[in-house]
């Protein structure tokens, strides 16, 4: 049996492995520095609370999304079911010339803004493809058949390209 020591000291290890997939889910999920750090705390919060349930059969990682896209996406749910007013993430003509020094930069968080504005569950299969997982690892994680993953991670690349052009 597991010493708890040995518990903390091996689910530490592991969080430090893969803190890149929670600051992903979170940045993905959240547009304020702020409540990334938030979400990234209740996601380890909940990794560890589910920690002893976690099978060594499968992949730290595949489970790690798992854990983390539902924390963000029940999170992302309490927060539209309560009445607020609706907020743009972007205000039309404030978009950044792309011929500036950080144009590159630029991109990448135009590309988080379109993401943002996405229903939960296709931020979710999207942030998995992003991050180079297979169709058949995305469909794993996620619950979906493989068709269904492709067939949704196509949409989402048409609706980003859009958005990311206009």
């Amino acid at each position: 049996m597991k010493t708890t020591e040995n518990t903390a000291e091996q689910f530490v290890q592991l969080i430090e492995q893969h803190q890149k997939l929670i600051w992903k889910v979170a940045a993905v999920y959240c547009s304020e520095s702020e409540a990334r750090k938030d979400l990234s705390q209740e996601i380890i919060l909940q990794l560890w609370k589910s920690f002893p349930k976690y099978d060594p059969k499968h992949k730290f990682s595949t489970w790690a999304y798992r854990v983390a896209l539902n924390v963000a996406i029940s999170k992302y749910r309490a927060k539209s079911t309560r009445k607020r007013t609706k907020h743009n993430y972007f205000k039309q003509g404030e978009w950044l010339v792309w011929g500036t020094p950080n144009w590159e930069e630029e991109k990448i968080e135009r590309l988080y803004q379109c993401i943002g504005k996405l229903k939960p569950l296709d931020r979710a299969l999207i942030v998995l493809y992003l991050d180079g997982h297979s169709g058949q690892e995305v469909a794993e994680i996620m619950g979906f058949s493989l068709s269904n993953v492709s067939t949704r991670i196509h949409r989402i690349k048409q609706l980003l390209k859009d958005c990311v052009k206009s």
